[in-house]
């Protein structure tokens, strides 16, 4: 029994600890950004701030193929069918490609009302809707990117992901340092040139990603799509949206809860909204714990499951939320000793300083809560268990966090503190109710 846990466990590791890296140094990359753009003021942490839900809201549609491909993948992979595997990434590079044309289109027309509606102000808007339609004006490039990634990932290969993304957010730190201040003789553009740095990373990421699928050894290749004459197909793009659909109104339910209490946020003043916005990277940077471990449990759970080894598949994810439970406990202790000094990384003001301080204390018991959830979460969506994870969603995002935030922000005017205090009650929400499908089993006979 021992034997067979430490098997577990290395497994685990193997597969993690790519796509945790990966994910902590995007988290990290967004942390700099923030830090970068913070010497321009805190107009520009919030104008910034105010493009995320938006921006989210656009790649909404992406995020949700890109489960529904890894998840298909990790599957295939357990079958051993190769030919399947390869035809479910053909698909949805199609899928997405065609997606990406008229949501840039969308997003950078009506970048102006989307960012009014947004919560931003005359302080934020310009400079928000000069960012905002840099970024979606290239987001072809990330989209392109992360299907590749998602069905790398499925397929077990979590290093390709690691390493492309390691490399964007290090050309987007480097281009961050010329852009924005103008330095080594390159043009001071301000929040221009932090949107301009997140694009060329994103167009190098590209084209690693591409690269990868050349590998004689990749589980998903050209050669392979070539020799074979694979084409998208139709039954494929089925099981894809059928996994999709749910997956986008669960993502869109998540939106919406996420963009009220980002209005909300927005409507309490500039210094409030950019220490909130602070907080929020810090949060980004547990949930990129999360989302690593949850890659694993996604590839780990779906290769075993399409192996019909469904006792494997509840033992992967329990062993993934037992890591994710010890990260999210270090996490905690820093954000207990050093959470004061990391908001004066940000800001000298110490009004702002001291609504820092607040957020910590909040994320210290929310990173306990989001960790867990979402690789829950991950491994009944890898099952194809998405209606549950869509009911889930709206019940604890969408209805408890927005309601919940609303009340105690406008009815008992409790500002800021209101704010988090509904993020806490959405995580705890979703903890209780993905852990309790989970543990109940049933997610392992379903099929995809």
């Amino acid at each position: 029994m021992i034997k067979e846990k430490k098997i577990y466990y290395r497994h685990a590791f193997e597969m993690a600890w790519p796509s945790v890296l990966e994910s902590f140094f995007i988290a990290m990359a967004g942390l700099i950004d923030t830090y970068m753009v913070s010497s321009l003021g805190s107009f520009a942490v919030a104008a910034v701030g105010l493009t995320n839900q938006p921006k989210f809201i656009g790649f909404t549609i992406f995020f949700a193929i890109n489960v529904a491909v890894s998840a298909l993948v990790a599957r295939r992979k357990g079958e051993r069918d190769k030919y399947r595997a390869n035809e479910a990434l053909l698909t949805a590079f199609l899928i997405t490609m065609i997606c990406v044309v008229f949501i840039t289109i969308i997003m950078v027309k009506f970048a102006s009302p989307l960012l009014k509606f947004s919560g931003s102000n005359k302080d934020t808007h310009a400079p928000a809707m000069m960012y905002f339609r840099i970024i979606m004006g290239g987001m072809v490039f990330s989209t392109i990117s992360m299907v590749i990634n998602a069905a790398q990932r499925g397929s077990g290969n979590t290093q390709i992901a690691f390493t492309t993304n390691l490399v964007s957010s290090v050309v987007n730190i480097i281009f961050n340092y010329l852009l924005i201040g103008g330095n080594l003789g390159f043009p001071k553009l301000g929040i221009a040139g932090a949107a301009i740095a997140t694009v060329l990373g994103t167009v190098v990421a590209t084209i690693m990603s591409i690269r990868s699928l050349f590998k004689r050894d990749s589980f998903v290749q050209i050669r392979y799509m070539i020799k074979e004459k694979i084409k998208p197909g139709v039954e494929t793009a089925i099981s894809i949206a059928k996994l999709g659909v749910n997956l986008l109104a669960e993502n869109l339910a998540v939106r919406v809860g996420f963009m009220t209490t980002a209005m909300m946020a927005a409507k309490l003043g500039t210094d409030a909204f950019a220490s909130h916005n602070v907080g929020m990277s810090l949060l980004s940077l547990g949930f990129a714990f999360a989302d690593g471990m949850q890659v694993a449990a996604v590839a780990l759970t779906g290769s075993a499951l399409g192996a019909g080894k469904k006792e494997e598949a509840k033992n992967y994810g329990k062993t993934c939320q037992t890591i994710g439970l010890a990260i999210s406990i270090v996490l905690s202790i820093i954000l207990f000793v050093f959470g004061e000094s990391i908001f004066r990384l940000y800001f000298k003001e110490e009004h702002i300083i001291k609504m820092g301080v607040m957020i910590s204390e909040f994320l210290m018991i929310i990173i306990l809560l989001q960790i867990s959830q979402i690789i829950y979460g991950g491994c009944l969506r890898a099952a194809g268990d998405v209606k549950y994870t869509l009911f889930a969603s709206i019940i604890s995002v969408t209805i408890i966090r927005t309601f919940a935030t609303y009340f105690l922000v406008v009815v008992m005017d409790l500002g800021l503190k209101g704010i988090w205090l509904g993020i806490l009650s959405d995580q705890f929400t979703r903890y209780i109710l993905m852990s309790f499908r989970f543990r109940r089993g049933k997610w392992v006979d379903i099929k995809i």
